[in-house]
């Protein structure tokens, strides 16, 4: 092969050839948007998320262009469902060296409302389903680090994790959660060259918004979103695309996301 044809081959290789990522919370918004570039990168996907006509939809399009999904229904608030979904990934695509931890709803109201069920519903996906995932995912992580020498585990937070929003104290305590999770688990399993990331968006628009029920939380977001221009799923796909190809040496630990107006 002649330099200039290495060079041509070098150039056109696609960043995730050979990897094997699992996107949690796949049916929508930003988890939709990183499957599609993760796949179009050179990654075999499996998508996962309860919405099983969504996830079926998505994989038509992604092996339309070319690329190879494996669609996995599933509530990942139940543990031997979230295992259940790992062992398919493992049978089907092999050890996942790339999980995108990114399921989660936001129910934002005051704390005097007492809107148990809402509380309880964040703390099961946003907590419980979060750690569901690690669990049954980490043994695969660090058998794919093992042989191919780095897996990514990247867990969505949330800039309500740092900073104060009136009527988020319960949507910020889970995403806090995450936060300093994501820290521990770096440090547990950094030394087995699995590398374990935060992000931290600022509003992105996608569904999110439309769980919300609480009026005043509601105004705010309507008058947030004609103040600034709110961050798309897919720049925080991109992100991840770059934290997935950075140079096995390299691991953020934590990434901000914001959109440029947001100053909170």
């Amino acid at each position: 092969m002649s330099p200039g044809t290495a060079g041509t081959a070098e150039i056109s290789a696609k960043p995730l050839d050979g990897r094997v990522a699992v996107i949690i919370g796949a049916s929508s918004g930003i988890g939709e948007a990183t499957a599609e570039l993760l796949a179009s990168s050179g990654a075999r996907v499996a998508v996962v998320a309860r919405r099983a006509d969504r996830l079926d939809d998505l994989v038509v399009r992604i092996e339309k262009t070319g690329g190879t999904a494996l669609a996995v229904a599933a509530d990942i608030t139940d543990a031997a469902a979230a295992q259940a979904a790992a062992d398919r990934v493992g049978a089907e695509l092999g050890d996942a060296d790339l999980v995108f931890n990114n399921a989660g709803v936001m129910l934002p109201a005051p704390i005097e409302q007492r809107h148990a069920g809402q509380w309880q519903h964040q703390i099961d996906l946003n907590v419980t389903g979060l750690m569901n995932v690690i669990g049954a995912f980490t043994p695969q992580l660090v058998q794919a680090a093992g042989s191919r020498g780095v897996a990514d585990l990247i867990n969505t937070s949330s800039i309500a994790a740092e900073n104060l929003f009136p009527g988020f104290a319960v949507y910020s305590g889970t995403k806090a959660y995450v936060s300093h999770l994501s820290r521990h688990l770096r440090a547990e399993l950094g030394p087995k060259n699995v590398r374990v990331c935060a992000i931290l968006p600022g509003i992105v628009g996608t569904e999110l918004q439309n769980h919300v029920t609480d009026q005043g939380a509601r105004d705010w977001l309507a008058s947030s979103r004609e103040s600034i221009e709110w961050l798309q799923p897919g720049d925080v796909a991109q992100t991840i695309l770059f934290l997935a190809a950075l140079p096995p040496r390299v691991n953020l630990q934590q990434v901000t996301i914001m959109p440029t107006g947001q100053t909170s």
